[in-house]
C-alpha cells in the first residue's frame, strides 16, 4: 500500500495556493466549465451544508469528464473528493507535504472568507495515465471550507519547450549514448507535460530516440508524414541541411490528450544529430 507521503508527493496539493496563473488558461472552454462547476458545488453547499460532501465523492452531477469537485476544511483535512484524491479523505493533507510547504498551506487556509473565486496551478497525478501534470485550480472559500474544482493543462508552453532542448542539446554534446539511451527509456528528465525529446541520426536519417513513441526508433524520418498527410521529416532534413536550427509546424497526436493537435517543433542539430521538442498548441 502506498504512503500517504507517497501519495502527496504525486499530488502535490500544497501549491494549489502557492503559484500565480496562467492568464490564457483562465479564458479557454475547460476554465468555463471548471468554474460552473464550483459554482454548482458551492451553491450545493450553501443549501446542503456537509450533506453535500457525499455528493461531491460519488460520480454523479459534480464529476464533468476529468473535472471534480475537491473539498478542504481550514485544519487541512480533506473531507470530499470525486477524484484521485479520494483516496484522502479524512486526512489531514498537510501530512503530505514537504516541511517547506507546510506554512504556507497553513497560511493559505487560514485567508479570510471574501466570496471570491481564487485560482492558482498545481502539479496532479492524472489517474488515467499515472503522469502527474499541471493543473489549474479554481477555489472558493465558504465558511470553514474550500471547495475546489481543477483543470488539467496538458499543453506545456514554449518556454518550457525551448528549455527541455536546450537541456537535451547539452546532454547530447556531452554524452549522445547516455542521452539516447534516457530518451528511449522515457526518463523524466527528458519528459515534461506533453513535452518530449526526439533524435535522428543523419547518417542514417533514421530516428535512434524517441521520447513518446518507441514503435519510430529504426523508422527512416525522411517518409513522416503528419495526420494530415503532410510531409515533416524530409522538410526538417532539408532545413537542417542549410542551419542548426529550425522550426517546423505540423500536426501530431498529444501524449496527454490522445487527441491529433497543432504542434510546433523546435529544431537542433548537434554533429550528425538532429534533436527536436515540440510543443502543443490551442486546439482549432
Amino acid at each position: 500500500m502506498r504512503s500517504l507521503k507517497s501519495i502527496g508527493a504525486g499530488l502535490t496539493l500544497s501549491v494549489v495556493f502557492l503559484l500565480a496563473t496562467d492568464a490564457k488558461a483562465q479564458g479557454t472552454p475547460e476554465a468555463t466549465r471548471a468554474k460552473q462547476l464550483l459554482h454548482n458545488a458551492v451553491t450545493y453547499y450553501r443549501d446542503q451544508g456537509d450533506a453535500a460532501l457525499a455528493a461531491f465523492s460519488r460520480q454523479g452531477e459534480f464529476i464533468d469528464g476529468e473535472h471534480y469537485v475537491f473539498v478542504v476544511d481550514t485544519h487541512g483535512t480533506m473531507l470530499a473528493s470525486g477524484g484521485s484524491s479520494a483516496v484522502l479523505i479524512g486526512r489531514d493533507v498537510s501530512n503530505a507535504l514537504e516541511p517547506e510547504l507546510r506554512r504556507a498551506f497553513q497560511q493559505a487556509l487560514a485567508a479570510p472568507e471574501n466570496g471570491r473565486i481564487n485560482t492558482a496551478e498545481y502539479r496532479w497525478m492524472n489517474v488515467r495515465d499515472g503522469r502527474v501534470e499541471r493543473k489549474q485550480v479554481y477555489y472558493q472559500r465558504y465558511k470553514d471550507r474550500i471547495i475546489a474544482v481543477g483543470v488539467y493543462l496538458p499543453r506545456a508552453t514554449p518556454e518550457q519547450a525551448q528549455g527541455l532542448l536546450v537541456k537535451a542539446t547539452s546532454a547530447l554534446e556531452t554524452d549522445p549514448k547516455s542521452l539516447i539511451k534516457a530518451i528511449n527509456g522515457l526518463s523524466a528528465d527528458y519528459r515534461e507535460d506533453d513535452l518530449y525529446v526526439f533524435v535522428v541520426d543523419l547518417s542514417s536519417q533514421r530516428y535512434v530516440a524517441h521520447g513518446y513513441n518507441p514503435r519510430l526508433l529504426g523508422v527512416d524520418f525522411g517518409t513522416i508524414h503528419d495526420s494530415d498527410g503532410k510531409p515533416v521529416g524530409a522538410p526538417i532534413l532539408a532545413l537542417m541541411s542549410k542551419s542548426n536550427t529550425a522550426e517546423f509546424d505540423y500536426r501530431w497526436k498529444n501524449p496527454v490528450t490522445s487527441k491529433v493537435e497543432d504542434k510546433h517543433a523546435l529544431v537542433s542539430k548537434v554533429g550528425h544529430y538532429i534533436l527536436a521538442v515540440g510543443y502543443y498548441q490551442n486546439p482549432r
